[in-house]
C-alpha cells in the first residue's frame, strides 16, 4: 500500500489571450495582486497561426502570451485560480462578449496541466466546476504531446519558454528542500 503525502509546490502558469493591450494590463494587475509577480513571460503570438475558434467572440487580431508566476503554489489551488481568472474576465466583458480569456494552470517537472470549465474524455472533474487537463508531458529531456493539446503548445519557441520554467522551478525546489 502507497503512503499519502503532500505533492511538491508548483509554478503558476498563465496564457492569455486578448486584442486591448490595455485590457490585458488590467487582468495582469489583478492577476499580480492575487497570485504575486511574473517572473518569465514569452509572446505574444498571433493566435489566428493556430486557430480562428475565438474570432466570433473576440473579433479578429487576437494575440496571447504566457507566463509564469514568482510564488509556487499548491496544487489543489487551481481550483481557486481558475475560478479567480474567470472573475476576471466576466469584470471586463463587453457586449456579452470577453475580451480577455485566462488560462491558468500549473507546472511541474514532468507535465504542464490547465484548468478548464469544460468537460471532456480526457479531462478531470476537480471541484466548483473546474476540470483539469494534462496537456504536455516532459520525458526524455523534452515536452510531448497528445492528440488533445491545443496546436500553440506544439510550438518549438512555447516549449524553449516551457523548458526555461521548468529549469527554474527545478532550482526552485532545490533551494526548498536545501532550506527544509
Amino acid at each position: 500500500m502507497g503512503t499519502a503525502r503532500e505533492p511538491a509546490s508548483v509554478k503558476l502558469f498563465l496564457a492569455a489571450m486578448y486584442r486591448d493591450e490595455n485590457v490585458l494590463t488590467y487582468a495582469l494587475d489583478i492577476c499580480i495582486k492575487e497570485f504575486g509577480n511574473i517572473d518569465m513571460k514569452y509572446g505574444p503570438v498571433e493566435v489566428s497561426t493556430y486557430t480562428n475558434y475565438y474570432d466570433r467572440e473576440m473579433e479578429k487580431g487576437i494575440r496571447k502570451c504566457y507566463m509564469t508566476f514568482e510564488k509556487l503554489v499548491q496544487r489543489d489551488d487551481l481550483v481557486n485560480i481558475k475560478t479567480s481568472t474567470n472573475k476576471i474576465e466576466e469584470s471586463s466583458m463587453k457586449k456579452n462578449k470577453r475580451t480577455v480569456n485566462l488560462d491558468p494552470g500549473y507546472l511541474t517537472t514532468d507535465k504542464l496541466i490547465l484548468a478548464s470549465t469544460k468537460d471532456f474524455y480526457h479531462r478531470v472533474y476537480l471541484e466548483k466546476g473546474i476540470y483539469a487537463e494534462v496537456t504536455l508531458h516532459f520525458r526524455k529531456g523534452i515536452y510531448r504531446f497528445f492528440s488533445w493539446t491545443y496546436p500553440d503548445y506544439k510550438n518549438k519557441e512555447l516549449q524553449k519558454f516551457l523548458m526555461k520554467a521548468r529549469d527554474k522551478l527545478v532550482k526552485e525546489a532545490r533551494d526548498i528542500e536545501r532550506e527544509s
